[in-house]
């Protein structure tokens, strides 16, 4: 073994830092704020108790929530002292899944135990589904994959569960799951953490012999532990062991997942004596960007408290830009990127950040259109999803019936009872008779080609398309919430538990692209195209085809979850309407509203240098514009933080429009006098129609005209008729 460093551990650290770091108590609890170096004080810590605690590396265990996180610690220690290799350090299920393997016997497996990713653990949910004869428009493979580890994350086994979904009785189910993983000798990710914890608590001379090897286990990421993962963590300390958890109850985001903000509190209550150390210096973000943060998050109660400062200066104030809509939201992101880049700025310092996936749609195709290159961090690019691309796929279809790539994407999309015989047929009529597989499945419905639940299947799926021909005249917006509904997929979609709300939006987000899609002489020219439809298919396959990646020097497009842990130069948070965010359902949660906040916290704690907020004064839901509340969480931030940059402004939820300098893309408003009483920007309230904006105005005074764009309708009122009122929101 090396000679002790007595001094290597407390290089670089900052006062509070050290306080953590040398902490003497069994139990401490690091709150570690947005950038304050809480990876320094986790590596820090270690190398304290192995040069100045004496400590064995064998005797200290470090828990991560991603192997990056166990990675980046590991290389960071041996740089220090080479044989701290021998430290376990790795994340939950790596720890657990390590404990399986050197004692499976105990725990009830073979040697040889497989363990099996979310895909095979899905296979396996739908093979259970097939033997019981439950279709998966009734209960899917993923749901019920999704419902049984969230179970096991609960702690909880098929005989502990007495809850049904809906009116299947699917304990029953996660019991055949249970059977068939152990008869098969599988593990899936939920399992590796219960049956490590049911391991320790069945033998308790091997409980001992873990209590008695660890002196102190180190934990990252403690806010984001589920209940499972916390009784683990304190069975195999048990009382002689110390804990040193570092975490922040104020960038707590993964409730959705089981992730319990309560754990924070609870070890502060229950783990005694226990210290408690406050990381406060911020060395990411300037101090207009921190007060912002700090002004926001204080709205949330029930937490540990702390304020985030810097060394860095005061800095720039946080802008606030409020668009006319998604597509002004977008193109004033695309000109300030431009004049980032233009000033010697890296376009991969730029992150785009919204709340859910659904809203990179817009923010894709106006950066396309504006040369923007970007990147869609964590996810995939909006034409690119399988949810988008079934619902485009029966639009290709129904376009062109020889589309076979189409027909086979979406014939068992949801599934019809036609399975891999009935599909070789159609393909044996489809060659002998020259056609397209949908017009041989046409040929087999009429001659009783098909029989059972595949006739019945074929039978239906010929009629939606007959149906679906009747409206090619209509609005495109129309004929595609058409096809969605009627074809299943938004069922089908919605039914998933984990994401199906996502798959939704993604779906009602297609809609809109349809119904805001103009067709003008330049596309027509362009594609050589008239049918609408065909061009706006035309226009979504170039989308979707067009990228970027051979481009280093990319703007990064995310949701707030997948910028957890990342920081940016500047950072553009969007959509920041009520409803949006935050989400319409957190609004009637009090826990769920706190959530919310801190993903706003975490949002615009990722900004170094420049923090951008962006809000829509209208937004289109399922083909409609419906006028949007500017989002509570720019309110909470004080006035003198707060610069506007252009757009409607907001005093309260009164907007007033600012004008913009020459390089903008909307037009200024004409000037508030007595000659126009409602000038463009303004919001209005009608007797009949409700509220609404103006967004043009013809002529003065009374002999004037305004046009309005209501929730419904845009419609141009005489103001000496429309009688209309200033709407004064609270």
């Amino acid at each position: 073994m090396q000679e002790k460093n007595s001094n290597v551990w407390q290089e670089g650290l900052n006062e509070a830092q050290l306080a953590a770091v040398s902490s003497r108590l069994p139990y401490a609890l690091v709150l570690a704020g947005a950038g304050s170096g809480k990876t320094r004080v986790l590596i820090a810590r270690l190398l304290y108790l192995l040069s100045e605690r004496g400590y064995g590396p064998a005797q200290v265990l470090a828990l991560t929530f991603t192997n990056k996180a166990a990675g980046e610690m590991r290389s960071r220690l041996a740089a220090a002292f080479p044989w701290a290799n021998h430290v376990w350090m790795g994340t939950f299920h790596g720890i657990a899944h390590r404990l399986l393997r050197l004692h499976a016997k105990e725990a009830n497996l073979p040697a040889s135990f497989t363990v099996i990713d979310s895909e095979d653990q899905q296979r396996l949910c739908k093979r259970i589904l097939r033997e019981r004869e439950i279709d998966e428009k009734v209960l899917s493979s993923k749901t019920l994959a999704y419902l049984i580890s969230k179970e096991k994350d609960a702690g909880r086994r098929a005989i502990d569960v007495a809850t049904t979904y809906g009116d299947l009785p699917w304990v029953s189910l996660y019991e055949a799951y249970e059977q068939q993983c152990q008869a098969s000798a599988l593990v899936d990710f939920g399992e590796l953490l219960l049956r490590s914890y049911e391991l320790l608590l069945k033998h308790p001379a091997l409980l001992a012999h873990y209590q008695g090897r660890f002196r102190e286990i180190l934990v990252d990421e403690f806010q984001d532990t589920n209940r499972l993962q916390y009784q683990w963590l304190k069975l195999l300390a048990g009382e002689g062991c110390g804990l040193f958890v570092v975490g922040d109850d104020d960038q707590s985001i993964y409730g959705w997942r089981g992730a319990e903000v309560a754990n924070i509190r609870d070890f502060t209550e229950t783990m005694l004596p226990c210290e408690v150390v406050r990381l406060e210096q911020n060395y990411r973000s300037t101090q207009a960007i921190l007060s912002a943060a700090n002004a926001v998050i204080a709205n949330n109660t029930g937490r540990m408290g702390k304020a985030l400062w810097s060394a860095q200066g005061m800095g720039d104030q946080v802008g606030h830009y409020a668009a006319i809509n998604e597509f002004d939201e977008a193109r004033y992101l695309a000109q300030e990127i431009r004049r980032w880049q233009q000033a010697g700025g890296a376009l991969s310092a730029v992150a785009v950040l919204y709340r859910s996936n659904h809203q990179s749609r817009v923010l894709e195709q106006v950066f396309l259109r504006e040369g923007i290159p970007y990147k869609v961090t964590g996810g995939m690019r909006f034409f690119e999803r399988a949810e988008v691309k079934d619902a485009l796929a029966y639009t290709r279809l129904l376009l062109n019936p020889q589309d076979d790539a189409a027909f086979a994407r979406v014939i068992n999309t949801p599934t019809r009872g036609i399975g891999e015989k009935s599909l070789q047929k159609i393909q044996m009529v489809a060659q002998q008779q020259g056609l397209g597989l949908l017009d041989a499945l046409r040929v087999m419905v009429r001659q009783g080609g098909l029989s059972g639940k595949a006739l019945q299947g074929g039978q239906s799926f010929v009629v939606l398309f007959d149906q679906w021909q009747l409206l090619r005249a209509g609005a495109i917006a129309s004929l595609m919430t058409r096809i969605i509904q009627d074809s299943g997929l938004w069922d089908f979609y919605g039914q998933d538990g984990l994401t199906g709300e996502g798959r939704q939006e993604n779906l009602t987000e297609l809609i809109n692209a349809a119904a805001q899609y103009a067709v003008d002489d330049d596309v027509v020219e362009d594609f050589a195209i008239t049918d609408p439809l065909l061009l706006f298919l035309a226009q979504t396959a170039l989308d979707a085809g067009e990228r970027n990646e051979a481009k280093q020097d990319q703007v990064q497009l995310m949701t707030i979850h997948a910028a957890k842990g990342l920081e940016f130069d500047w950072v553009a948070v969007t959509g920041l309407e009520e409803g949006i965010f935050p989400l319409s359902r957190a609004l009637e949660d009090e826990a769920g509203l706190s959530e919310e906040r801190r993903l706003m916290y975490v949002a615009m704690t990722r900004a170094k240098e420049k923090l951008l907020l962006t809000s829509c004064s209208m937004r289109r839901f399922h083909g409609a514009e419906s006028l949007m509340q500017v989002s509570r969480f720019v309110q909470e931030i004080p006035k003198e933080l707060l610069q506007s940059v252009g757009g409607y402004q907001s005093t309260g939820y009164t907007n007033v429009r600012q004008s913009r300098d020459s390089h903008d893309l909307a037009e200024p408003a004409m000037p508030a006098t007595s000659d126009v009483p409602f000038p463009k920007g303004s919001k209005v309230v009608h007797q009949r129609f409700g509220e609404g904006l103006v967004i043009a105005v013809d002529g003065l005074g009374e002999d004037g005209r305004v046009q309005v764009r209501f929730c419904d309708a845009t419609r141009w009122l005489l103001l000496s008729v429309a009688k209309l009122e200033k709407w004064e929101s609270d």
